[in-house]
């Protein structure tokens, strides 16, 4: 080929366009659901149980794959499955894990756990304070299982309520706030 020409551009097939056209768009959806179902999820907060850390509304992306190599952990806000509603996913602060002892005291607003108060920062000074008709104090936590409380103690539905969770409900480790730009920020654990 002399310098200045240009090599003869084929025709393309139409029909292999748009195989081509069908693969890559195969290969994205497949690729989105892999990384949702296996690396990261979205989650709509519906409920103010969880404020001023997350508020009403904000988008909050939990991930899943810490909790491939470890089992939640104290301060961790984890999302799980509801045990009381089927397909609802919620979103709270782990608390204690399997073999501990939580208490609660009425008088103090404190939560203790294995006799320990509980340093909480994110609470913002609400009191913690039983839920009649929920679980009996002393509670110890069952093997497998974590308990869960809301940061806004005063309005959470929380293991106070329905008792721990099965570690096997946890579908992540909430880390980032993305939506509202004005919330948006890494999650402190």
């Amino acid at each position: 080929m002399d310098a200045g020409q240009h090599a003869n551009q084929r025709r393309r097939n139409p029909l292999r366009t748009f195989l081509s056209l069908i693969c890559m768009l195969a290969f994205v959806l497949v690729l989105a659901w892999a990384l949702r179902t296996y690396v990261f999820q979205a989650y709509e907060i519906p409920s103010g149980s969880m404020e001023e850390t997350i508020m009403t509304g904000d988008m909050v992306f939990s991930e899943k794959v810490t909790y491939y190599f470890r089992e939640p952990d104290y301060g961790d806000i984890v999302t799980f499955h509801d045990t009381e509603i089927p397909g609802r996913i919620l979103i709270k602060r782990c608390i204690a894990t399997g073999g501990q002892t939580v208490d609660i005291n009425d008088e103090d607003g404190l939560v203790y756990v294995d006799g320990v108060p509980l340093d909480e920062p994110y609470t913002d000074g609400k009191p913690s304070y039983t839920i009649p008709g929920g679980v009996s104090y002393p509670y110890t936590v069952p093997e497998g299982e974590i308990w869960v409380m809301g940061d806004n103690r005063t309005n959470s539905q929380d293991s106070r309520k329905f008792g721990a969770v099965p570690v096997s409900s946890v579908t992540g480790l909430a880390v980032l706030v993305y939506w509202p730009l004005d919330n948006f920020g890494l999650l402190e654990h």
